[in-house]
């Protein structure tokens, strides 16, 4: 959520401080806004904002007991979260320090603390996500690493659930790769997945989709709020830029030049369903194209492509 305004969650419940933490905040940070706790646990779960400041007083649930289910809920676990207290209230902070929280902003507020208090801790924020990115990379591509896909994939499949919008998966295999590797080793090997992975990368054009290596010599892109058209359409896409490369394959049965077969799914996800229910049909649409004589798309029941991919796999 760093890459425009950083984005706050204020949970206040008197006005007047609410509006005084919009005003002092409002023109540097993107803010969301409840005055009872439940709201505040709802709006963070569903906006993952990058900084949450609690009041201790809010009504339904208090801003300790919201500081701890957010602590609790893997989706909000890491979100740091600033709790507001009554002035001199040691057992609030003690409480709240229990709770999770990060720090506190002693009522009243002082625009100068707030500004100061919420800066250090984006900052520091900041930092550890940039740290974060590093332990998400795949060392030899470059592309997002198994750990990140599986971590997008489960964000964006909660995001679909609620918004019940589609989301689709494209898994994707160098055919033939280990007869490749045979034939010119595993050097070759690994600039050939390289080559292929700035590919892929440059086959995505939207900022919040996803590219990442699976595994071995097979990749995964994650599309949000892509509907099977849409995904059979990026998939060929990828196909063409990986036939543009030209890259020669000595030993492939399917081609003289590296190829790749990919299979496609869309799934709105339902409630109490997990994202393995999109993995398992990726795979078993890549399964499809690869039966089918490989260098193909495969799309899982999706009758709604039609004619753009090459197989369609059905259950």
């Amino acid at each position: 959520m760093l890459m425009n305004k950083p984005t706050i969650l204020i949970a206040e419940s008197d006005s007047a401080n609410r509006e005084l933490l919009q005003e002092v905040l409002g023109a540097r940070h993107e803010l969301f806004v409840a005055n009872d706790g439940s709201k505040a646990i709802e709006l963070a779960i569903a906006e993952t904002p990058d900084l949450i400041l609690l009041d201790t007083q809010l009504a339904k649930i208090d801003g300790v007991e919201a500081c701890t289910a957010l602590k609790s809920d893997r989706r909000t676990a890491d979100i740091p979260v600033i709790l507001i207290t009554s002035a001199n209230q040691q057992g609030e902070e003690l409480n709240g320090l229990d709770a999770g929280a990060i720090d506190f902003i002693s009522k009243p507020l002082v625009r100068a603390v707030v500004k100061t208090r919420v800066r250090n801790h984006l900052e520091l924020r900041r930092q550890k996500n940039l740290l974060r990115g590093f332990s998400f990379l795949d060392g030899l591509t470059g592309l997002s690493n198994r750990r990140r896909f599986d971590q997008f994939l489960d964000q964006e499949w909660r995001r679909g659930q609620r918004s019940r919008s589609p989301l689709s998966l494209i898994l994707i295999d160098v055919d033939y790769f280990k007869a490749f590797n045979d034939a010119l080793g595993h050097l070759g090997g690994d600039d050939c997945l390289r080559q292929v992975a700035m590919s892929l990368e440059g086959s995505i054009h939207r900022a919040g989709d996803l590219i990442g290596r699976f595994g071995g010599d097979e990749f995964a892109c994650v599309l949000a709020d892509t509907d099977a058209v849409g995904a059979a359409g990026v998939a060929e896409n990828i196909q063409a830029s990986i036939a543009a490369l030209a890259l020669a394959h000595p030993n492939s049965p399917a081609s003289s030049l590296v190829t790749l077969s990919l299979g496609v799914v869309t799934r709105i996800a339902e409630y109490g369903e997990e994202p393995d229910a999109l993995i398992q049909g990726a795979e078993r649409a890549l399964a499809a194209a690869q039966e089918s004589g490989r260098n193909r798309i495969a799309v899982w029941n999706a009758e709604a492509v039609g004619s753009r991919a090459s197989v369609v796999a059905e259950e």
